[in-house]
């Protein structure tokens, strides 16, 4: 079953995002696409400024798919200095793609 991860990371800038991105697809330029990321089963990926830091949603295959990728992407963001990067994980009722 599908579900969505949802990372609200206050006070976490740009700059760290981007840091987090190159280090998530191996090389400098970020993730633009699934295949950037070191897992397979991720559906979709989007991140914004906020008030006070940055949002992450991403849309996983499985709960397993984003557990494996949970993995990597934790130790970055503590890396980065992200204090207690803890998502919200729910299970997709209803999901639209182009």
């Amino acid at each position: 079953m599908a579900i969505v991860a949802v990372f609200e990371m206050p006070g976490m800038t740009q700059a760290q995002y981007e840091q987090s991105a190159d280090k998530v697809a191996g090389r400098p330029g970020g993730v633009k696409s699934p295949s950037d990321w070191p897992v397979a089963g991720l559906i979709s990926h989007t991140a914004a400024p906020t008030d006070n830091g940055w949002i992450v949603v991403d849309v996983w295959e499985s709960a397993e798919a984003f557990q494996q990728f949970g993995e990597t992407i934790v130790p970055i963001l503590r890396e980065l200095g992200v204090p207690d990067p803890q998502p919200k994980v729910y299970p997709v009722f209803t999901m639209v793609t182009s």
